[in-house]
Parts: structure tokens; sequence; C-alpha cells
């Protein structure tokens, strides 16, 4: 009989959740760039929001069966709660668009969904080699990270002011100001994720 459960892997897990969300950042890139299909475009989006759900129960249902854990307990809560954050916000922010019904693109728009893409990309890199404790790997894309974070601020800034300075609609401004917020408040996200992977390396290395 064994005295203690099997170690649970999580970050097989946190490696599904981190490819989700790559997923959905790049469902949100075609959905501004194509404009077309919209519907289809945004329950995509929605199903693979709900996956990463699932996968943040599956996290929290294995965290309450055992007690061995390769990194702390409040780290693995607080990864799964950070993914499922920034998940949630591009969901947010497709969902505004399909329900405001937005006739056209504005300024920034793509790169901004780009640069939430190349966010979740650098986070998935970092989860694939945190379980391999290459942790001066995992702290190079967290600076990355914050770079892609302080990049995102400057297309978020500039987008909002070619939107004032080109948009008459003031309709129009308050539907693309609430969705270019909730794409820049996803990368704000982002930069959680990496400076809980950054205290997860200061513990371990």
């Amino acid at each position: 009989m064994r005295l203690f459960p099997k170690e649970i892997n999580f970050f097989e897990i946190f490696e599904q959740a981190s490819q989700n969300l790559i997923n959905a950042s790049v469902a949100l890139v075609d959905l501004f760039e194509k404009f077309d299909d919209l519907e289809h475009r945004v329950k995509k989006i929605h199903s693979l929001e709900h996956e990463g759900d699932l996968l943040t129960h599956e996290v929290m249902r294995r965290l309450n069966k055992t007690f061995l854990t390769p990194i702390d307990r409040e780290d693995i809560h607080a990864l799964a709660a950070r993914l499922d954050d920034v998940l949630d916000l591009i969901w947010a922010a497709a969902d505004r668009f399909l329900l405001y019904k937005v006739k056209e693109k504005t300024d920034g728009v793509i790169e901004l969904a780009n640069s939430l893409k190349d966010n979740a990309e650098a986070i998935h890199r970092a989860i694939k080699e945190l379980k391999g404790k290459r942790y001066s790997f995992v702290h190079d894309m967290c600076i990355e990270i914050n770079r892609l974070e302080n990049e995102a601020d400057r297309i978020f800034r500039e987008s909002m002011r070619k939107l004032f300075e080109t948009e008459t609609d003031p309709v129009e401004i308050i539907k693309w100001k609430e969705i270019l917020e909730h794409m820049e408040n996803a990368t704000d996200q982002c930069e959680d994720v990496a400076n809980i992977l950054e205290g997860i390396v200061l513990k371990h290395a």
C-alpha cells in the first residue's frame, strides 16, 4: 500500500493550458485580420475559453487530491488562475466585437492582437522549460513577456489616440475603447503570469 499518493503531473496540464491560450490568441488575430464569418470565429474562441475553464478546474481538482506537488501549491493555484484570466479577456474582446456589431477595423487592433499572441507563445515556451528546470531560459522568457507588455501598452495608447482623432461617432469610440481595453488588460495578465513564473524560478534556482 502506498503511504503517499503518486505525484500528479501539473506541468502537463499547464502546457495544455498555455497551448490553448496560443490557439485562442491566434483565433483572435484571425478574427480581426479576416473580418469575415464573424459568428463562427467568435464561437471558436468561446470553445477555446471553455476548454481553458476545464483545464483550470482540472488543476484545482488535482491540487485538492494531493499534497506532493512539484512547485508550491499557491504557485500552482496562482498560475492556473492567471492563465484563465488571460483567456477570459481574449474571449471578452471577441464577444464584445460580435455583440456590438462593429463594422470597420480600428487602427492598432491587429497589432495589439499579434502582441497578445506573442505573449502567449512566450508563456508556453517558459512553461515547457519549467518542467525541465531550465530556469535561465524561463527567466529570459519572463523578461521577453515584460518587454512585450510594455510594447502592448504603447500600441494601446497609440490606438486610443488615433481612435479619438479620427472617429466622429461617440458610440463607435465606446465600442472600440472597451474591446481594446480588454486586449490590453489581457497583456497585463500575461505580465502577471511572468511574475509568477519568475517567483517560482527564484524559489527553485
